[in-house]
């Protein structure tokens, strides 16, 4: 068995959760941090991280990690954690291939001794039916003889500089009781807010996705009261701000739910129950409220400006923010995609600003060229989608500058502005 004096670590995906993890391991051990796109890989090598996840000050503390995407450099590794991404397709099926694809991989490397920790979403089960099985076709080794695995979730949010890898406890798990051991050993060597060991991988699966599952109903529960609310002429954001009065008011804010886990993990959730003949109902019912809103906003936006009398064929509509969060360049499920083509179908000339997003990976992703809004780039209706910083400082008064409507309408997604403010402007204000 792996003794934690010989570990050397790869970490296989350095995207939003692997290059943290990498780091953090290799200012303790040897680790290779591994991803299949070189420019990735060159990237790190001069010290540069674009999803601003880690700073260059802290890639350069990580003094025994190594970057590579040639597999020979995995083979002197001991210890492999998949940190790959795990989406869903079109239809929102579980989509495990990049998962499949890393396991082929390591099946050409791993050797007796070694152990597999998996952190990517899956649904209960997926580590133990679908990984495994790979692992041990391609290396010829048997499970829990000649190699162990184990699962450990990642439960870092991107963009997020107070509650980092370090600080959010780690729920650990093992193939065998001593595996399960030794990998909460090794995660325990980082984690200062402790470890959390689940008494099997499935439990510990099950833990990931129904983090975000209880979340994403949440928010949508808060979603179909801002439904409610609206019909009823009533603000939602005065209501929750009342019911939060009482201690035990749970403060969730109506939104757009999208990014790499609250708006996929439930999915692998209810793909697995299917599966084994129960078909979900709660679950399913607050990711179709949730996957609607984008279109709800745009519809009711549209509403308004018609009420204007602004000629929406013939309007220029301005969406401040693309990333699917704040202070963050993540663009990943972007339900403000789904937004502007709610507007772009409607015949509404969009432009999109955002001073996060990659433009060059926002065109190729979803189509959209970034542009600009402001007193010189004037438009006929606001969308404030995403709640940068840049955004929430904007004053009432500049905010009216960016429009060239006699009666502008804003859409305040987030509810980042005082309403009466911005009518003080003019604005014709729709927010959740």
């Amino acid at each position: 068995m792996l003794q934690l004096s010989d570990l050397k670590i790869a970490v296989i995906g350095l995207g939003y959760v692997g290059l943290p993890l990498a780091v953090e391991f290799g200012k303790k051990v040897p680790v290779v941090g591994f991803d299949i796109h070189t420019t990735r890989i060159e990237e790190l090598k001069i010290g540069q991280d674009h999803t601003l996840e880690v700073s260059p000050e802290e890639l350069s503390q990580a003094t025994n990690l190594t970057y590579s995407a040639n597999l020979e450099d995995l083979k002197s590794c001991n210890f492999f954690i998949v940190t790959v991404p795990t989406p869903v397709d079109e239809v929102n099926r579980p989509d495990l291939t990049p998962l499949k694809k890393a396991s082929e991989t390591l099946g050409k490397v791993i050797k007796k001794g070694d152990i597999v920790v998996y952190e990517s979403t899956v649904y209960p089960g997926a580590t133990e039916e679908v990984c495994i099985p790979v692992l041990e076709k391609i290396s010829g080794l048997k499970f829990n003889q000649d190699f162990f695995a184990g699962y450990s979730p990642e439960r870092i949010n991107p963009g997020d500089k107070v509650n980092t890898l370090t600080k959010i406890k780690k729920i650990t798990s093992g193939s065998t009781p001593e595996v399960a051991d030794k990998v909460d050993a090794v995660y325990a060597s980082i984690i200062t807010a402790g470890t959390h060991k689940a008494s099997s991988i499935k439990v510990a699966e099950a833990a990931k996705v129904i983090e975000n599952t209880q979340r994403d109903l949440n928010i949508a529960l808060v979603n179909e009261l801002s439904v409610i609310f609206d019909r009823l002429g009533i603000d939602t954001i005065d209501v929750l701000e009342a019911a939060g009065s009482k201690w035990n008011f749970l403060p969730f804010r109506p939104g757009l739910v999208g990014g790499h886990c609250i708006g996929v993990d439930p999915y692998y959730l209810t793909h697995k129950a299917e599966e084994v003949g129960y078909h979900p109902q709660v679950i399913l019912a607050g990711r179709r409220i949730n996957d609607n809103m984008a279109r709800y906003v745009a519809r009711n936006t549209i509403k308004r400006m018609l009420q204007n009398g602004i000629d929406v064929p013939r309007a220029k509509v301005g969406v401040l923010g693309v990333t699917f969060k704040e202070n963050c360049p993540d663009i990943r499920n972007s339900k403000v995609a789904d937004l502007i083509k709610e507007f772009e179908a409607w015949g509404a000339q969009v432009v999109v600003a955002d001073p996060w997003a990659d433009a060059e990976e926002v065109k190729g992703e979803y189509g959209i060229e970034l542009g600009q809004v402001n007193a010189e780039h004037p438009v006929d209706a606001l969308v404030i989608a995403v709640g940068h910083n840049e955004f929430r400082s904007l004053p009432a008064a500049e905010l009216k500058s960016y429009v060239r409507s006699n009666k502008p309408v804003l859409a305040d997604v987030k509810g980042l502005f005082d309403r009466t403010t911005l009518a003080e402007q003019g604005f014709t204000v729709f927010r959740l």
